[in-house]
C-alpha cells in the first residue's frame, strides 16, 4: 500500500467493510432512512396545502382588491366583530368607480344564505348579489348560457347565474338555462352556469354559489334596505395595487366622515394581502413537519455514530495493521468518514425514493395535496449526508488517533 491511500481506494474500502455487516448496515442507516422519508413527505404535505391555497387565491381573479365591512360597536361600547359595519354602500362603490383612475371596475356585493327550490328540489346555499362586472372580475367564464346585464341590474330583474355544484343539485342531469329557481319563493329564471372554480380560500365551495343582479338581492330577496357586505375591486395592473388601496382608504375615510385617529369601519386588502394571510398558516405548517422529520435524522445520525464507535473497537487491530504498514492518521479518518458518508448517503437515496412514494399514496389514497419540490429532494439528501459526515467524524478521529503499537496488542 502507498504512502497515502487514494480517496477511491477509501470508498472501495468503505463499502466492503459495510458489506461484511450488511445487518448491522441497514439496521443503522435505517434511521436516516426513515429521517429522509418523513422529511420529504411531511414538506410535499405542506408545499401541496400551500400549493392549493395559492391557486385558491389566484381563482379570485387579477390585480383585485377587497373592501369589507369592518366592525361597529353597539350602544354599550361592545365591539360586534367584523361585517357587523353597515357603512358600504352601492353609493361608496360607483365613488370608487368614478374618482380613482386606476381602478377598472367594480362590483357591489350582498350575501345571504337561504333554500333554494327548483321543482321537487330543494338546495340550502349562498345567494351572492353582484354586478355583471363581476364575473370578469373573477375570471369566471360560463359553462352554458350568459351572465346577466347592466339592464338587468338597473331593472332589478329575476335572473339567475349558478354555479356547477348548485346546478346539479337542483337539476341533476338537465340543463338548467331556462329553469326556474324560486329564493324566498321568488321566481328567479337562469340564464347561465359557470365552470368549475372549486374551494374558495376562505375553505367555501365557490361551485355551491347562485349569482344574482344586486338590486334585485336588495329588493326582491332581502326585500329591505340593506347596505353592502363587500366591494370587488380590479386595478389596472399590479404595480398599482399599492396606490389604489391608499386611494380607496383615504376616499371612504371622507365619505363616512371618520375623524383622524378614530378606527376605520372598513377593511381594505389587496390580493398579494389575502394570499399572504391565506398561506400563513400553510407555511407554518411546512416549517413544523419539516422540523419534526428533521428530528428523525439527527437521530439516524446518532445511531450512525454508536455504530461507528463499535465499528472502531471491533476493528482496532485492522487499523494497527494498517498504521504499521504505512497508512497514515488523515486515511483512517478518510476510511471511516467514507463509511459514515456511504450509510447515510446510501440511507438517503433510499429514503427519497419512500418518501416521493409515500407522497403519491396520500395523494391518491386520501386524497390529500402533495407537491415534492426538486429543491425538497436535494436539501434533504444533502441534509442526510452532512448528518452522516458530522456524527461520523468523532467516531473517525478517535481511529485515526489510536496508537499503531497499542492497537496491534488489542485483543
Amino acid at each position: 500500500m502507498g504512502a497515502a491511500m487514494r480517496v477511491p481506494t477509501s470508498i472501495k474500502i468503505a463499502l466492503h467493510a459495510l458489506g461484511q455487516n450488511r445487518l448491522r448496515s441497514g439496521l443503522t442507516a435505517l434511521g436516516i432512512i426513515i429521517g429522509v422519508g418523513a422529511v420529504i413527505t411531511m414538506v410535499g404535505i405542506g408545499n401541496g396545502a400551500k400549493a392549493q391555497v395559492e391557486a385558491q387565491v389566484a381563482s379570485l381573479g387579477q390585480n383585485v382588491i377587497q373592501v369589507s365591512a369592518g366592525s361597529s360597536s353597539s350602544h354599550s361600547s361592545v365591539r360586534l366583530g367584523l361585517g357587523s359595519s353597515s357603512t358600504l354602500t352601492v353609493d361608496d362603490a360607483d365613488a370608487l368607480e368614478r374618482e380613482i383612475a386606476d381602478v377598472v371596475v367594480v362590483s357591489p356585493e350582498v350575501r345571504i344564505t337561504t333554500q333554494v327550490v327548483a321543482g321537487n328540489r330543494n338546495w340550502s346555499t349562498q345567494i351572492y348579489g353582484e354586478s355583471p362586472d363581476y364575473f370578469s372580475i373573477r375570471q369566471w367564464p360560463l359553462e352554458d348560457g350568459a351572465i346577466f346585464t347592466e339592464q338587468d341590474v338597473r331593472g332589478a330583474t329575476k335572473v339567475a347565474v349558478i354555479g356547477s355544484l348548485a346546478a346539479e343539485e337542483l337539476f341533476g342531469d338537465e340543463d338548467p338555462v331556462g329553469e326556474i329557481v324560486r329564493i324566498k319563493n321568488v321566481p328567479f329564471t337562469v340564464v347561465g352556469v359557470l365552470t368549475s372554480k372549486g374551494a374558495s380560500a376562505s375553505g367555501s365551495d365557490q361551485d355551491d354559489d347562485i349569482i344574482i343582479p344586486y338590486t334585485s338581492a336588495m329588493k326582491r330577496v332581502i326585500g329591505q334596505q340593506t347596505n353592502l357586505r363587500r366591494i370587488n375591486v380590479q386595478a389596472a395592473d399590479a404595480d398599482a395595487l399599492e396606490e389604489v388601496e391608499t386611494q380607496i382608504t383615504a376616499l371612504l375615510r371622507q365619505r363616512h366622515h371618520i375623524e383622524t385617529g378614530k378606527d376605520d369601519d372598513f377593511i381594505v386588502r389587496d390580493q398579494q394581502e389575502i394570499a399572504e394571510a391565506a398561506t400563513a398558516t400553510a407555511r407554518t405548517m411546512t416549517l413544523l413537519l419539516g422540523a419534526v422529520a428533521g428530528v428523525s435524522l439527527i437521530v439516524g445520525g446518532i445511531g450512525i455514530m454508536n455504530i461507528m464507535l463499535v465499528s472502531v473497537v471491533e476493528r482496532t487491530r485492522e487499523i494497527g495493521i494498517r498504521l504499521a504498514v504505512g497508512a497514515r492518521s488523515r486515511d483512517i479518518l478518510r476510511q471511516f468518514l467514507m463509511e459514515a458518508f456511504a450509510l447515510s448517503s446510501i440511507g438517503g437515496g433510499i429514503g427519497i425514493v419512500l418518501g416521493i412514494s409515500a407522497s403519491e399514496c396520500l395523494s391518491l389514497v386520501a386524497e390529500w395535496p402533495t407537491l415534492v419540490s426538486l429543491e425538497a429532494v436535494v436539501i434533504a439528501f444533502l441534509f442526510s449526508a452532512a448528518v452522516g459526515i458530522f456524527f461520523g467524524f468523532y467516531p473517525a478521529r478517535k481511529a485515526s488517533l489510536l496508537d499503531p503499537i497499542e492497537a496491534l496488542r488489542y485483543e
